[in-house]
């Protein structure tokens, strides 16, 4: 006898254990996954009617809402007239009109738009093309990075390398290429390029927030001091906008907030939306030049199977106008202070709260961890945090002693009072 449609509905949790293996997840402690029907706006609806606020625009991505009907159209009416076709030797109108939006609304100098999938490709995309360009100069020995502490810039082999490797990427250590990690200081920039000397490749960084570190902020001031230290030594400077980008932090790109302009531009998440993927790495003109020759052999050799996807540049497109229509950047900026200030005057004067910080749209409260105790991104406080604002209708994911929220820019000052209130009820009432 064949199941009825609510017998598979109600084991999905079930049938998910037997065949499913997750992102970021341990198997054997982690608790049955979240059975999401649907979502729309700020809400996801479980199997069972439940609905649950998304504070964390599932994975920083969803930028608008779920379902956002301007985007889901655009896609629609896409696929209708061209689905997919290969980027090799090939073009589409999407991906042009998409490529000239994003030179328009970028930080200016960028003139280039090389299309990937996700955040960690568009990263290794940017690491691939600098140390070839280095190679084309004559100049093969630059092949060291500086990166901040507590970096993380996706999971693919070279974007590893320059991320932390502490907890994440240990099992890797001895494939992974040397990076100079430095602490978000400005006079460790420039020491370090220094001392790499004739090695030193250029300098990545998440302007304004690190979010795998723990949503981790610096200042513009921080960001300028490194365009000009690397500026000054003639070498890139990657920015790593994957989460910052496309209102997050209260601009549309965060090294506006510093009047900068990067080499290389890493985009990804938002800039569907957060509802299909794709990436794009942006870069200066004079980059691309490095690589026009005769010879073939100096060609750019990367690429993707869906690279300029169609469908996923038409919601480009769309989520472009949502965002220069409703002002996706201020819609950021008020949210995120609505929910700093019910925090602050929640939390003042708790002894366990080190500091409440935000940028833009991001808030974070930093706990003091208990003593002895890991504050890192395996502490175990994050899984019972979680665990608990689910019991409060509330999807947040901690990262080791901090507990943030970002929720997507269509989330209303209720839902916003929402997330602050069950943060709060997290910090005062969860034995950590």
């Amino acid at each position: 006898m064949n199941p009825t449609s609510s017998t598979i509905r109600s084991s999905l949790a079930a049938r998910d254990r037997i065949v499913s293996w997750h992102p970021y997840t341990q198997h054997a402690t982690e608790a049955e996954p979240l059975a999401v029907r649907s979502a729309c706006g700020a809400e996801l609806v479980m199997d069972d009617g439940r609905r649950i606020l998304d504070a964390i625009s599932s994975w920083w991505a969803i930028l608008h809402g779920h379902g956002e009907p301007k985007i889901l159209e655009a896609m629609a009416r896409q696929a209708q007239q061209l689905d997919h076709v290969l980027f090799a030797g090939a073009t589409h109108e999407p991906a042009v009109r998409l490529a000239e939006r994003l030179i328009e609304v970028a930080p200016p100098g960028l003139s280039r738009v090389f299309y990937s999938d996700n955040g960690s490709t568009a990263v290794e995309v940017a690491l691939k093309m600098v140390l070839q360009s280095h190679r084309l100069r004559g100049q093969s020995e630059r092949r060291v990075f500086v990166a901040l502490e507590g970096s993380y810039h996706g999971d693919t082999f070279g974007a590893m390398s320059i991320g932390d490797p502490d907890p994440f990427f240990l099992p890797f250590a001895p494939l992974l290429f040397e990076t100079v990690r430095i602490p978000a200081q400005v006079d460790a920039i420039g020491r370090a390029l220094d001392q790499l000397g004739e090695r030193a490749a250029g300098l990545i960084m998440e302007p304004l927030v690190q979010g795998a570190a723990g949503m981790q902020m610096h200042s513009a001031d921080f960001v300028r001091e490194a365009r000009d230290a690397t500026t000054e030594r003639g070498l890139p400077l990657i920015a790593d906008e994957v989460m910052t980008g496309f209102g997050r932090t209260g601009s549309l790109f965060a090294c506006e907030q510093a009047g900068i302009s990067p080499d290389v531009l890493c985009l990804a998440k938002g800039l569907t939306g957060g509802i299909t993927p794709l990436s794009a790495t942006l870069a200066r003109e004079e980059m691309f030049e490095d690589f026009l020759a005769d010879d073939r052999s100096r060609a750019f050799f990367h690429g993707h199977t869906f690279t300029a996807h169609p469908i996923g540049c038409a919601a480009g497109l769309a989520s472009l106008d949502l965002c220069q229509e409703n002002d996706t950047p201020a819609l950021f900026e008020t949210l995120g202070r609505r929910i700093q200030a019910a925090l602050e005057a929640e939390l003042s004067g708790n002894p366990r709260v080190r500091e409440i910080r935000r940028t833009g749209g991001i808030t974070a409260v930093e706990m003091e961890p208990p003593s002895g105790q890991n504050s890192g991104y395996l502490a175990g406080q994050a899984p019972k945090w979680r665990a608990a604002a689910l019991k409060h209708d509330c999807l947040l994911r901690p990262l080791g002693n901090v507990l943030y929220a970002l929720p997507p820019a269509c989330t209303s000052e209720t839902q916003a009072d929402r997330i602050a209130e069950v943060m709060v009820l997290l910090i005062n009432d969860l034995e950590l």
